[in-house]
């Protein structure tokens, strides 16, 4: 869920408190997306983890001397349907790569943010409606 549906749902509890069938309507529906978001975090992960798996597994049978080292990753990238199947797509890929490159170099040489104060942080709210736990 997005800030401004946590918002919105803040807003509706504040309006509506006095009605305790729409506050456990919402509940419900914020359980239902925590599940979801929770399951959908263990794929990411688990196939981070495979492809991890896989490029490190790459990269050994290449110091190795194996012959086809690249077998393990083309491999989870079959599995997932991420290999390319035609020069398009290649070199689709392949600009993609550059463009990213640029832009996390350009990131990492980016100046650190400006903090005043060496704290916290202050959060703030816009809107009547919306506060912060203390």
């Amino acid at each position: 869920m997005t800030r401004s549906e946590f918002d919105d749902i803040r807003a509706h509890i504040d309006a509506e408190a006095d009605r305790p069938g729409d506050l456990l309507r919402v509940a419900r529906s914020l359980l239902s997306d925590l599940e979801d978001a929770r399951m959908r975090e263990a794929m990411l992960r688990a196939e981070h983890l495979r492809l991890l798996t896989a490029a490190r597994a790459t990269a050994a049978a290449e110091a190795a001397g194996r012959a086809n080292p690249l077998s393990y990753i083309t491999e989870e990238l079959a599995r997932q349907g991420q290999l390319p199947a035609t020069e398009v797509e290649v070199d689709q890929i392949l600009l993609d790569v550059r463009t990213a490159t640029t832009l996390l170099t350009q990131l990492e040489q980016a100046p650190a943010p400006v903090t005043t104060g060496g704290g916290l942080r202050v959060r703030r709210c816009a809107g009547t409606s919306r506060t912060l736990p203390r």
